[in-house]
């Protein structure tokens, strides 16, 4: 099994920046993708960001220039910084991991269904 327990979220201001942090717990030598996802009041959950081990990168056109994911293997820790924040990117993130990493041609899919590991979520509030 792995935990995952997301931290960093808040309330900011558009224009502003904000840094979640992801801590992976338990059997994580079996995880090959780690990824972050979000869902609005109303809305499906939708793929942010997602990182294989070799630190391959995949971002949803939405976020693209402005969030960037990363990982500290040493640390188990999954980060996404969120710049240029927009009142759209309001939303419950989440934090998820499986032991597989899915490719449509050479980039990492963002689909829900493709991580089997799950945090509880972070809210990230964005005021105009």
């Amino acid at each position: 099994q792995v935990q995952l327990v997301e931290s960093g979220g808040g309330s900011v201001q558009s224009g502003g920046s904000l840094r979640l942090s992801c801590a992976a717990s338990g059997y994580t030598y079996s995880i090959s993708c780690m990824g972050w996802f979000r869902q609005a009041p109303g809305k499906e959950r939708e793929g942010v960001a997602a990182i294989d081990p070799d630190g391959t990168t995949s971002y949803a056109d939405s976020v693209k220039g402005r969030f960037t994911i990363s990982q500290d293997n040493a640390k188990n820790t999954l980060y996404l910084q969120m710049n240029s924040l927009k009142p759209e990117d309001t939303a419950m993130y989440y934090c998820a991991a499986d032991r597989a990493a899915y490719y449509s041609g050479a980039s990492l899919r963002l689909s829900p269904g493709d991580f089997g590991y799950w945090g509880q979520g972070t809210q990230v509030t964005v005021s105009s």
